[in-house]
């Protein structure tokens, strides 16, 4: 008798969108390298925010707090503002990972990503020492997590292979592109 108890596999819905789907639980290393220069200006913009009005606020309303008094609040505003702007570029990019806006680049990052993953015999998602459980359990726990991130904060740091997508599609490019390669023809 095992001690492994079986679960059945718990498939991700899918969910109408105007885009394909890249993932629906991308690992947060790949939401990061996937980011666009508009994030990055976003997220500093959203990050800059609340200290600026902080500035403002006291350069029309002094609060008259005295020496000392205006730096606490400054740093406070600076850590909050930082949180801030990181969800907000994270957000932008990982809706992108779901379909939900333009990911015609993103897409193509991926196929070549997951290709090249393919050709060297790489498994897509990367290896886990996690068992399949809790496997399965993070994925669970962290499927469309991005879009309330502005509630729960919560990332996925776990490779598995419950990812939403039907992943024929990077091995049946990556034996075109080998047929190619072996023919010398071009794609």
């Amino acid at each position: 008798m095992s001690n492994t108890e079986q679960r059945p596999y718990v498939p991700a819905k899918a969910v109408p969108t105007d885009y394909p789907l890249i993932d629906s639980d991308p690992h947060f290393k790949r939401v990061v390298a996937y980011a666009r220069p508009g994030d990055y200006a976003v997220g500093a913009a959203a990050a800059a925010a609340g200290p600026g009005l902080m500035l403002t606020w006291e350069k029309f309303a002094p609060s008259y707090v005295g020496k000392g008094g205006f730096a606490p609040i400054m740093r406070l505003t600076g850590v909050i503002g930082l949180g801030a702007g990181f969800f907000m570029f994270y957000q932008r990019s990982i809706l992108r990972f779901y379909g939900f806006t333009e990911n015609k680049r993103e897409v193509e990052m991926d196929m070549k990503e997951m290709v090249a993953k393919v050709k060297k015999g790489e498994p897509l998602y990367g290896t886990s020492t996690t068992t399949p459980y809790v496997q399965g359990m993070a994925a669970r726990n962290s499927r469309y997590s991005g879009l309330f991130l502005h509630v729960i904060p919560w990332f996925n740091f776990v490779n598995h292979n419950q990812h939403g997508v039907d992943t024929a599609k990077y091995y049946q490019q990556a034996e075109r592109e080998l047929d190619a390669e072996s023919t010398g023809r071009k794609l």
